[in-house]
């Protein structure tokens, strides 16, 4: 017998992990002010520019003597800039637990071939990070998008370390607290959190990653795209609004329009609150279930953005084709778009969190869960 359909459906069907919701009450219309067709070099684009780089860092809290700079290629070609430009100075532990950490370890072994220690879990845990040497450089990402799984929090980083840590951070930025003070290379996207357009990436230095580009020439050859520094001294014009490429300045103003609706929900306070209350509706859902569970086995290691949730039926285990039919089904009755697992994850589900969906909607969606989950049941039952 088919499962009852669910009553109510969510308004917002959007729970992809990236290009993610954009913020309630979006209208093109708040982008009526982006100056097109105009060069990104006049006075007042990189005025807009810079507004970007000001209130993200009012609203993360960065501190005053770190850089934020606008970049290429979203938070992959930031990440692969602080990389390209940092590492090398010394051996480098590289952390991964997902497949955007796999790709840094990649870039250090396999491309840069510097001396690196590699450190990997398997998706749903993370690498024991407070064993990792801080006197070499450290690479990690904050929260597993991929995974669901992120680092517990920042007391495993040392203040007094001789390296660099660099984190990957763009599925925490802006959902999380992270701490600045330990954090010298930091790189997220605008198209996460935010809900914002992709093809922009953000990079935060710390004084110490300065100094590290001011004394040290990496052995290999820098593409432009990549260079930081002028004649031996940090470009500062790339974190006062010059970028390095020409960005889409209507992508900026959309940024602007996210920015300013994250301000007038409290900030960072608000967002977090607002992921916080997302993720809280799927925890209690998976708490009297039990043929679901948290990809991540351990709570304190859970992602609040980005949620990867595990079918527990043994048949049910590692049935990719299962897993792709149940959210081949919510996205057929437009009730939810983008949520399979990611490509190279455990089969199941994945949804996104983050503070611009609606708390409603999540509830909306969980029952729909369910009654995909038991339609597919009973279409194999059916089947065999």
């Amino acid at each position: 017998m088919a499962p009852d359909r669910p009553a109510i459906r969510p308004t917002n069907p959007r729970f992809s992990s990236g290009p993610c919701a954009k913020h309630p009450g979006f209208s093109l219309g708040e982008l009526s002010g982006a100056i097109l067709g105009r060069s990104h070099r006049t006075a007042y684009a990189k005025a807009r520019l810079k507004a970007v780089i000001d209130k993200t860092r009012a609203i993360l809290r960065i501190p005053a003597d770190h850089r934020i700079g606008i970049v290429p290629a979203s938070d992959t070609g930031a990440f692969e800039m602080a990389m390209w430009n940092l590492l090398g100075e010394r051996p480098v532990e590289m952390a991964a637990w997902e497949s955007f950490g796999a790709g840094w370890v990649t870039d250090a072994v396999r491309q840069l071939r510097i001396d690196a220690s590699v450190h990997t879990a398997e998706y749903g845990e993370i690498v024991d990070m407070p064993s990792l040497n801080y006197d070499h450089d450290v690479c990690f990402t904050w929260n597993g998008t991929t995974s669901g799984a992120r680092v517990p929090s920042d007391g495993f980083i040392p203040a007094k370390r001789k390296g660099l840590t660099l984190c990957d951070a763009t599925s925490a930025a802006f959902a999380m607290e992270l701490p600045w003070e330990r954090l010298d290379a930091t790189t997220f996207s605008w198209q996460k959190v935010l809900g914002g357009e992709a093809a922009h990436g953000m990079l935060v230095l710390s004084p110490r990653a300065v100094e590290r580009l001011e004394s040290y020439v990496p052995a290999w050859p820098l593409p432009k795209i990549f260079r930081l520094t002028e004649n031996g001294k940090l470009n500062e014009a790339i974190f006062e609004g010059a970028t390095i490429n020409t960005p889409s300045m209507l992508c900026v103003e959309d940024c602007l329009a996210a920015l300013d609706w994250a301000q007038s929900i409290g900030g960072l306070e608000g967002l977090i609150a607002r992921t916080r209350a997302n993720f809280d509706v799927i925890h209690r859902f998976v708490a009297v279930r039990d043929w679901i569970d948290f990809l991540a086995s351990d709570p304190n290691c859970r992602s609040e953005t980005s949620v990867c949730l595990k079918f527990t039926e043994p048949a049910m285990e590692n049935a990719h084709p299962f897993a792709r039919a149940v959210a081949k089904r919510l996205e057929d009755e437009d009730i939810a778009y983008d949520i399979g697992s990611y490509r190279s994850a455990p089969p199941g589900l994945r949804v996104w969190c983050g503070a611009t969906v609606e708390s409603s909607d999540i509830e909306a969606l969980m029952p729909w869960v369910e009654w995909a989950y038991r339609s597919q049941i009973g279409s194999r039952c059916v089947g065999s």
